[in-house]
């Protein structure tokens, strides 16, 4: 009984060792992940061109060594098997943030540079802080802009001309294209314009037929048929008919009745009626008429004098 006492009272302070050496080492593990150090010396994060470079000492030979990082396609996976190309002593590297999250293998460098993070190498924690690329970004700009106007005023002096020439061809052989396959509906479109201005023509001369028909019929009734005290009631509701008639062509189509208008929309009935069946596209031949109209257009503004940069003698004399 007194040696199970004695180990039942040694039990609470072994529990208690064991937890007071969890507790420790957890605040040692917390030291690491949550470190304030301020960055390392043997680790810095550099731009050089646009493209970071981390320079580091390798443990084996004490020997600096840079890495150039792409951002957008190395991982730090790939990171690290370069660093243990250079250096096969290194059995650990980890990557690890300020609130102590592991990076992955397959996380992007370009996502890793972003924050400050700390590198373990073997034993040894280092405290990295990337410079911020806001900045880069916008000196790298301001230096390659002059640059990139430079490169564009000499391909715009060296290649202007024969861009000229080569878009001009290309207009030139558009057009003779559009004009080779619109040369057929032409021909057929002046026929069929041709027999609807035939029937417009037709139902004109009919309508004065009628007119003068009625006219003449109504003297004869007045003056060796009937009396004008007979056919004034008629003449009326013929004049009111007309009126009638005339009001619900406005309905139909929305328009007055006025002469040419009429004779339009007869026109366009006609050439409608014709079209279909002589099968004639009439969207396709639209579509070829407006792109052979911009593609006019296009070369004409291509012949511009101000834009082949004529003398002013010259573009007086196009004028």
């Amino acid at each position: 009984m007194a040696v199970l006492a004695g180990l039942w009272g040694r039990l609470p302070r072994a529990a208690g060792y064991q937890a007071g050496n969890i507790r420790h080492r957890l605040q040692l593990c917390t030291g690491i992940f949550y470190s304030t150090q301020p960055p390392s010396s043997d680790v810095t994060v550099q731009y050089n061109h646009g493209l970071p470079v981390i320079t580091l000492t390798l443990p084996s030979r004490n020997e600096r060594c840079n890495f150039t990082i792409k951002p957008m396609t190395t991982t730090v996976g790939q990171f690290f098997r370069d660093i243990q190309k250079e250096d096969q002593g290194i059995d650990k590297l980890a990557v690890i943030s300020t609130d102590g999250t592991k990076f992955s293998s397959s996380t992007l460098m370009n996502v890793l540079l972003k924050n400050d993070f700390q590198l373990v190498i073997n034993k040894s924690t280092h405290y990295i802080r990337p410079p911020p690329t806001e900045n880069l970004q916008a000196d790298c700009s301001e230096q390659l802009d002059p640059l990139k106007c430079m490169i564009q005023d000499l391909h715009t002096v060296f290649y202007y001309d024969e861009y000229l020439l080569h878009k001009e061809q290309q207009f030139l052989q558009r057009l003779e294209s559009l004009k080779e396959e619109l040369q057929p509906l032409e021909e057929m479109k002046r026929h069929i314009v041709s027999l609807a201005e035939a029937r417009t023509s037709r139902l004109k001369w009919v309508g004065l037929a009628l007119l003068s028909t009625q006219g003449g019929a109504l003297a004869w009734l007045t003056w060796w048929v009937y009396s004008w005290d007979i056919m004034e009631p008629v003449t009326y509701f013929i004049t009111y008919g007309s009126a009638i008639a005339f009001y619900a062509y406005f309905l139909l189509t929305k328009i007055d009745y006025v002469y040419p208008e009429v004779s339009d929309r007869q026109f366009l009935h006609a050439f409608h009626r014709k079209a279909k069946g002589k099968k004639f596209d009439i969207e396709k031949y639209n579509k070829l008429r407006n792109d052979l109209a911009e593609t006019e257009e296009s070369l004409r503004r291509l012949r511009n004098p101000l834009q082949l940069k004529l003398p002013i003698e010259q573009l007086h004399a196009q004028e």
